[in-house]
């Protein structure tokens, strides 16, 4: 089955959870309206639904083969690109200034859910030319942004992310990538990367890599890491001192060339400088967090479609009957109860999952636009906060949503006719990239939970009890257990945080990064679960002023399958962030058995 883009719960979603509504109504988005917005998502969707999506399988085929350092993107990937760059997508959150629509991160967000779920080694590469127009947009200067952005902000040209190395993995403080100054202004870059992606490819007539390297006389570690911009084609028309040394042969994402880049084989890559010198990893972290709101996307994207796939696939196989069945021979195994469960887990972790995304881009938006100084700041520190949250829970999510589609389709999953199998491969590289979800958990709780001395992540607890007071006073008999089951997800997040900040104030770091991943995950349960919640008092509003939509009703039910049978994990989850970080020395003595 190919994906149909769930334009209006994304919309949905938008308006009642992220607050597009309210940000409309303050002004914050110009003249930009609720229907404008809903017009670009159906335009979207269908460019995903009718150009993107039928490539997947055939990315997935065919790969990205290499040649005499040239690699050849799939059959018809070429012409896709091509049209949905003209078509303006690429320009979609770029700067007016160099040609971009200046659309918000909300809007960009959910289109880049389309992108990815329709194909989502089609969209990585246009997820790194974003990040790479935000970071020279922000520290590059005049000079170069003049040169290049106007080129990536159309996608005429693509953007890269070199920061990996063989010995240098998510610590960049021992790369050996040397920068050498040539008097000119110019700078000599010598070097290897891997795991670039998009670093070599037919789409484009240039690639503009941003490079980490080390200054000669660099302080050590990351203090002395510059940035610089390594394009492939020089501006004079030739070709620059770099090439792809090979393509690396992976799980998933086999569509989306992989590359291991040399930079300097005949005495150095031309470069320029992005920021100041030794002063890199901040420019690279500007382009970073554009790239883990959107990986965390590629995870909503990725359940969206195996959740699609799977329940077509369900409703079409036949076996056993189901208790209830009144038709002829055998139901569709939709009709059992446990792959009922199985579909509204994955349906519902997907639902929770896209919430927290467009939450954490419409709180970008806002510190962003904000017209106060105060609430800038409070929105920029709340999509801090979110911004691990979104990265990791969603990708955990994309990968249990992927493999519950295959255990759906049951033998057929196992098969690659049926394209169940290539959703969890896909799926499984989101939870390593843009740093690993092990390291999301460890920011999370290390450098986010203390802003503002805790009270970023209070008011964030502060505003789900909020919610809950309201499911409490107007939910209906629909609701079930919605509430006191939400209610103990968000008390156990409230205590798991009180201890955890308790804990970084006294220096235990041993307990406090062993209980970062658990918080996490109790993290997305909880804010998730919470943003349902949100969705189903707005069904249940628009049910009361007369909307007959059987969506409607939908969005309750969902809202209680999650608060009765998933959130109720939170407590466990609790119970291994408080009690479970003491196994440093068993962990030991456990692994050495």
């Amino acid at each position: 089955m190919s994906y149909r883009a769930p334009v209006a719960e994304m919309a949905f979603v938008m308006r009642h959870v992220a607050g597009l509504e309210a940000a409309v109504a303050e002004g914050l988005y110009g003249d930009l309206t609720t229907d404008l917005v809903e017009s670009v998502l159906e335009e979207a969707g269908r460019f995903a639904n009718d150009v993107i999506a039928p490539l997947n399988r055939i990315g997935d085929r065919h790969g990205t083969p290499l040649k005499d350092g040239q690699v050849t993107m799939p059959p018809g990937w070429k012409e896709a690109y091509a049209a949905w760059t003209a078509a303006g997508w690429n320009a979609l959150p770029g700067p007016e200034e160099y040609g971009g629509q200046g659309l918000p991160t909300l809007v960009a967000a959910a289109c880049s859910e389309m992108w990815n779920a329709a194909a989502m080694s089609f969209g990585l590469g246009p997820l790194l030319t974003m990040g790479a127009v935000e970071a020279l947009d922000k520290h590059g200067s005049p000079e170069l942004k003049d040169r290049y952005l106007a080129k990536l902000v159309s996608g005429e040209w693509t953007g890269t992310m070199n920061l990996t190395e063989p010995q240098a993995g998510s610590d960049l403080g021992v790369l050996r990538t040397r920068a050498e100054r040539a008097g000119d202004g110019t700078y000599r870059i010598t070097g290897t990367k891997i795991f670039i992606t998009y670093g070599e490819h037919d789409l484009t007539d240039n690639i503009v890599h941003l490079v980490l390297a080390r200054l000669p006389d660099a302080p050590a570690g990351t203090r002395g890491i510059s940035l610089f911009l390594v394009p492939k084609i020089l501006p004079d028309g030739t070709r620059n001192d770099l090439r792809c040394a090979g393509v690396e042969h992976k799980l998933g994402i086999h569509g989306s060339p992989t590359c291991t880049m040399a930079y300097g084989d005949n005495g150095g890559a031309i470069g320029w400088l992005v920021g100041e010198e030794n002063r890199g990893l901040a420019c690279m972290f500007t382009m970073m967090n554009n790239a883990r709101l959107n990986v965390g996307l590629q995870g909503v994207a990725i359940a969206e479609r195996a959740y699609q796939a799977a329940l077509a696939y369900a409703a079409e196989r036949r076996q056993g009957r189901a208790p209830g069945w009144n038709g002829e021979g055998m139901s569709p195994i939709l009709e059992h109860a446990d792959v009922q469960r199985m579909l509204l887990t994955m349906k519902a972790y997907t639902a929770a999952s896209r919430a927290i995304c467009y939450l954490t881009a419409a709180s970008l938006d806002r510190a962003r636009l904000c017209p106060e100084a105060e609430g800038r700041r409070r929105a920029g520190e709340r999509a801090s906060l979110l911004t691990p949250v979104a990265k990791a829970f969603s990708t955990d999510i994309g990968i249990e949503v992927a493999s519950l589609g295959i255990q759906v389709h049951g033998g057929m999953g196992f098969i690659e006719e049926t394209g169940a199998a290539q959703h969890l491969r896909d799926a499984r590289i989101a939870a390593i990239y843009e740093g690993t979800n092990g390291i999301q958990a460890i920011d999370l709780v290390n450098r986010k939970l203390p802003l503002s001395g805790g009270e970023t992540v209070r008011a964030e607890i502060a505003g789900m009890w909020s919610v809950l007071r309201r499911v409490t006073q107007k939910g209906g008999p629909g609701f079930g257990l919605t509430a006191p089951r939400l209610r103990g997800a968000v008390e156990s997040l409230d205590r798991a945080t009180s201890f955890l900040l308790a804990a970084l104030g006294a220096g235990e770091q041993d307990r406090l990064l062993a209980g970062a991943t658990p918080y996490l995950r109790l993290f997305g349960l909880a804010r998730g679960g919470v943003s349902l919640a949100e969705e189903a008092l707005a069904a249940q509003a628009a049910i009361g002023a007369g909307d007959n939509d059987p969506v409607q009703p939908g969005r309750i039910a969902l809202c209680r399958f999650f608060a009765e049978n998933l959130a109720v994990a939170a407590g466990g989850l609790e119970e291994a962030v408080m009690t479970g970080g003491d196994f440093g020395a068993d962990a030991r003595l456990a692994l050495a058995s």
